[in-house]
């Protein structure tokens, strides 16, 4: 019997291009019936666990968030046996105590994307997964002590809102928001979270703050050049907190990612076609 793997995916933010220290490195180039991912994947080992690395954005970042193919993103994951994903992101804070420079480890989200699709289903077949809590508690677990760990300040929850950008928010929006109760705003994690559900792989995110967003009297609204100085800062951090969940990660899964499509696929099996089937294989394969 085939000893198991244990493979982490990891999607590189803004700032975030490639992930250092990895061992027998490769370039992987992956088909998806969604067409290209954002970039070649970069496989290799740290430590016991597989990576594989893919920036979102690709090389140079050319891809604007609503260009960003996020069904070929996480289809590839899916394809390369990654189990877990750490999503890398920046974000603007919306309150006072999430500091440019901290860390928040997200666990809801609200959605004001308009132009993304964001599901692998239709087209012949149909599922409705369970999307309550959107963030795999055991990984965002192990994000949150490796980042305390490595000395972050480190928020252990908080709501992510997701805009379609890529303009920044307005002051009324930035507001608005934060009567909703949001904590973090950024451009790219919703729909990287509602596939990964979809494709049974534990998904958390490391969000790193960069800026107040517009909201904040006496701070300087939100510039990219300094996002960018924050971010730098920050990617160190972030690559030693992935380090360190990879050399701790467990090769079984005990929480409930691994079955999220178990009863949720609502098509019967005989109008789903040969073509769907094949389609989507990775996904549900073994339901169908």
């Amino acid at each position: 019997m085939a000893a198991a793997r244990n493979i982490l995916g990891v999607i590189g933010g803004s700032g975030l291009y490639q992930m250092d220290g990895l061992k027998e490195v490769r370039e992987v180039a992956v088909t998806t019936p969604f067409g290209k991912p954002s970039d070649k994947f970069i496989t290799g080992k740290l430590g016991p666990t597989e990576l594989v690395f893919l920036p979102r954005h690709g090389k140079g970042h050319r891809w604007l968030p609503t260009e960003v193919n996020f069904r070929a993103n996480i289809f590839a994951m899916k394809k390369l046996g990654v189990e877990r994903i750490i999503s890398i992101s920046a974000v603007g804070s919306l309150r006072q105590g999430i500091e440019p420079g901290h860390v928040v480890v997200p666990d809801q989200f609200i959605d004001r994307t308009t132009q993304r699709p964001s599901s692998f289903f239709g087209k012949g077949i149909v599922a409705h997964v369970s999307l309550a809590d959107p963030f795999c508690k055991e990984l965002s677990g192990r994000l949150i002590d490796g980042a305390k760990r490595e000395g972050a300040r480190v928020h252990p929850r908080g709501t992510y809102l997701c805009m379609e950008g890529p303009q920044f928010s307005t002051r009324a929006e930035s507001h608005l928001y934060r009567s909703w109760g949001a904590d973090v705003i950024g451009m790219t994690n919703l729909q990287e979270a509602k596939l990964a559900r979809e494709a049974e792989i534990c998904f958390a995110t490391l969000a790193l703050a960069t800026d107040y967003d517009c909201w904040k009297d006496g701070a300087a609204d939100v510039e990219i050049e300094h996002v960018l100085a924050i971010l730098k800062q920050n990617v160190e951090l972030a690559q030693k907190t992935v380090h360190r969940v990879a050399m701790a990660l467990a090769t079984s899964r005990f929480c409930s990612c691994a079955s999220a499509l178990k009863n949720a696929i609502i098509t019967e099996p005989a109008h789903i076609s040969r073509e769907v089937r094949t389609k989507l294989k990775p996904i549900v394969g073994k339901y169908l």
